[in-house]
């Protein structure tokens, strides 16, 4: 989908079931702090695990650690079987692990279709030798892109800034898609919307399922939880209180696994 450096990963096409991300005993020390200690979980393709806790579990230590931020003080991260050790964002994102954090790193005042190419701009030559922004291109990505997220901007040449948040976090969400990214953490996408907005991104994450992604949902609301994920881990101070089927749980239990209750 697209061109530039569209990422294959050299891996198979992952299929729906197959574990695309796994964490195997996975810590983080800050000095004397353990933030993590001995963390395990997997992701499936096609699949959305929730993260839950307050504050201080241990939730950003974890994805800061999938997605290259932190490297691990022990324990390691699977992609597809494949043991791999991240020294940057960037080397995670190219190896298709994408973080969309709350503030969705947006440039309001640029277009869908620049945004989703942000520092990867596609270049072409006018007049057989100048370099120019292909404006084409871009604007042909976001189309697709957006078509392929069930979500119809009509004003492709709009600055994003004219744009609802619900409408923000659908471009974030397909800047990544377009990379190829094959797992998506998503840090409380519905934060701070409105109902309609939060069930219009609840539904963008349904269609990431559909495609066979995998899906890192951290949220504290425990209802766009249950709305959208199949497993659910809790973390308590740095360590797995519990995981548990959407299907066999409920709003008490996971409550309960927070608080130690």
């Amino acid at each position: 989908m697209g061109g530039g450096k569209v990422n294959d990963h050299s891996q198979k096409p992952a299929v729906p079931g197959d574990v695309l991300l796994e964490v195997r005993n996975l810590s983080k020390n800050f000095g004397p702090v353990q933030a993590l200690a001995d963390l395990s979980m997997k992701v499936h393709a096609g699949e959305v695990v929730a993260l839950a806790g307050d504050n201080g579990a241990g939730k950003t230590t974890l994805i800061k650690a999938i997605s290259g931020v932190y490297q691990p003080s022990g324990g390691e991260i699977l992609l597809q079987g494949k043991p791999v050790s991240f020294a940057s964002p960037q080397e995670a994102r190219d190896q298709g692990i994408e973080t969309i954090y709350q503030d969705l790193a947006l440039a309001d005042n640029l277009t869908i279709g620049a945004n989703i190419f942000l520092g990867r701009e596609p270049m072409r030559k006018a007049m057989g030798f100048l370099p120019v922004l292909d404006r084409r291109k871009m604007a042909e990505a976001a189309k697709s892109t957006m078509a392929l997220l069930d979500f119809h901007v009509n004003r492709l040449d709009a600055p994003v800034s004219n744009f609802s948040g619900g409408q923000r976090q659908a471009v974030a969400i397909g800047r990544a898609v377009y990379w190829n990214a094959q797992i998506l953490i998503m840090d409380e996408p519905t934060a701070a919307l409105g109902v309609p907005e939060q069930r219009k991104v609840i539904s963008l994450i349904h269609q990431l399922k559909a495609q066979g992604r995998g899906v890192i949902f951290i949220s504290h609301n425990l209802q766009d939880i249950f709305a959208v994920a199949d497993r659910i881990v809790v973390l308590r101070r740095g360590v797995q209180a519990g995981e548990r089927r959407i299907a066999e749980t409920t709003h008490d239990e996971v409550v309960r696994l927070m608080v130690g209750g």
